[in-house]
């Protein structure tokens, strides 16, 4: 396995977060190969544990130097927690994280579902969410502006962009998931397009961006980046499952308080 990697690791950014260290990463850059080849992060991938880690020090370091990553055992849920100093191995099941501690970065990982990252520039605090359409609709961004608000934001101060997810033209779903929207609240409907007969388009960045404008926040922008669609920058687990692959990456959301 090859030490460095064959291509620099790509990093989008958000203008929201302009100034502060953030990064929504792709799979450009990394060490693994075959079918996770690029910057997999994912710990529950498969791949080898020495590429993962490899690769976790490359994203790290391409968005601030010295910095230590910490991340969370990702469950689909709607609980965010403080940063702390756990080990890899004893990760708090949360989807959410948030930090007032200039040196973390704290990151989410994705393959399809929506990486948001938050931040209060003023009261130096930031938040990293992972908004698969379980969490989002549970309510994962509301919880992280809360938990940031514990540590002294303010929430009309506070931005969020929302970046590398499936797009609602390759996020098709049928009526039994439309229908979970529904009851929650009937206006939903505005984020399903319809479909072949019995199916409908979900459009995942928009359902996010409106629900963190909902909470009142200053702003939240979406990078309107499809990860099902363009292979050679991200991962993406429903293409995999179409594809039948049998492994699939994760790429990296990270953020540090400036």
């Amino acid at each position: 396995m090859a030490e460095t990697p064959v291509d620099p690791v790509e990093v989008n950014r958000a203008e929201l977060l302009e100034g502060l260290p953030h990064g929504f990463l792709g799979r450009r850059g990394g060490v693994s190969t075959g079918d996770v080849a690029g910057l997999n992060v994912g710990l529950g991938s498969g791949d080898e544990p020495s590429a993962i880690a490899r690769n976790r020090a490359l994203a790290a370091e391409s968005v601030l130097t010295g910095a230590r990553l910490v991340t969370v055992y990702q469950v689909h849920s709607a609980e965010c927690v403080v940063a702390s100093d756990r080990a890899e191995d004893a990760r708090p099941h949360a989807d959410a994280l948030v930090t007032d501690r200039p040196g973390v970065l704290i990151g989410v990982l994705t393959a399809d579902c929506a990486p948001v990252l938050l931040a209060d520039r003023a009261a130096g605090v930031v938040g990293a969410a992972h908004a698969g359409w379980k969490g989002a609709i549970g309510g994962v961004t509301d919880a992280t502006i809360a938990a940031m608000e514990k540590l002294g934001a303010r929430r009309e101060r506070i931005v969020a962009a929302v970046g590398p997810c499936i797009a609602q033209a390759s996020y098709e779903v049928d009526t039994a998931f439309r229908n979970r929207f529904l009851v929650h609240d009937a206006h939903n409907a505005a984020f399903f397009a319809a479909g072949r007969p019995e199916h409908y388009q979900f459009d995942l960045e928009a359902y996010v961006l409106a629900r963190l404008r909902a909470a009142n926040i200053g702003a939240a922008h979406g990078l309107s980046l499809d990860t099902y669609s363009d292979p050679s920058r991200f991962y993406s687990f429903r293409r995999a499952t179409h594809r039948a692959e049998p492994a699939y990456g994760r790429q990296i959301s990270v953020i540090a308080v400036r």
